[in-house]
């Protein structure tokens, strides 16, 4: 199912697009297939319903100024972290008849019996992989199953990976997506404490060697720290 979104053009440029924003629009810029770039701007809660529906690896219909809607990606976007707002939005134009490669996002589900059964850890070493196929063909996510992880030596790879007819994953076939560690021994975990206490000795020495005044520098006093040849003459 193909999202719509609608658009308009903007001819407000750098600082000039706060006002935008003030007033409830996202910048955005559409570019790709063929097409001379074009700066539009988008109804922020419109696009916020777009991205929950479509993410970011499913095609959107962008119409812009009411003309006969764009086939895009959301290729990219910039947010404010502060607000946790999008305050950009970059869209790539696709032709429907040529492939295109983009990524997509792994989803994990089911429970790893190594978890759960053995008390280890899930690790997940990849969130996304590449794929290639027509755009009609595109899909939000690939679903992984991590029921298959029972014991610590289970790997998941790019190649147990299992998509819809027409898409490519062009990953390293051999690249790990997900294991399982096992939880650490005692031994370890008393290493790590150890570990923790020498670091926080390291910095308190240098913290008292940085306090101690050097040559030139003033005292907490306000007073400057005499060098050592002036306190030899001085004795």
């Amino acid at each position: 199912m193909t999202t719509t979104l609608t658009a308009q053009t903007r001819a407000e440029k750098g600082r000039k697009t706060n006002g935008l924003r003030v007033q409830g629009t996202i910048p955005a810029v559409v570019y790709g297939a063929g097409m001379v770039p074009q700066s539009v701007s988008i109804e922020r809660k419109a696009f916020v319903k777009t991205l929950g529906a479509a993410g970011e690896s499913s095609l959107v219909e962008l119409s812009v100024d009411g003309k006969t809607p764009l086939h895009v990606l959301i290729h990219d976007m910039q947010s404010d972290p502060l607000r946790d707002e999008v305050t950009h939005v970059d869209f790539r134009a696709v032709d429907m008849n040529k492939e295109i490669e983009t990524e997509v996002e792994l989803v994990f589900v089911g429970e790893a019996p190594a978890v759960k059964a053995l008390g280890g850890t899930f690790i997940n070493t990849q969130d996304k992989v590449k794929v290639r196929c027509l755009p009609s063909k595109l899909i939000r996510s690939i679903q992984v199953d991590v029921g298959k992880l029972a014991t610590f030596d289970d790997v998941i790879r790019v190649s147990d990976l299992s998509v819809s007819e027409g898409v490519t994953i062009i990953a390293v076939p051999t690249l790990s997506i997900a294991t399982v560690e096992p939880p650490r021994s005692e031994e370890e975990l008393k290493a790590l404490d150890e570990a923790v206490v020498e670091d926080v000795g390291a910095i308190e020495v240098a913290k008292e060697k940085k306090e101690e005044p050097v040559d030139g520098e003033k005292t907490e006093g306000g007073e400057v720290a005499p060098s050592a040849e002036k306190k030899d003459k001085k004795e």
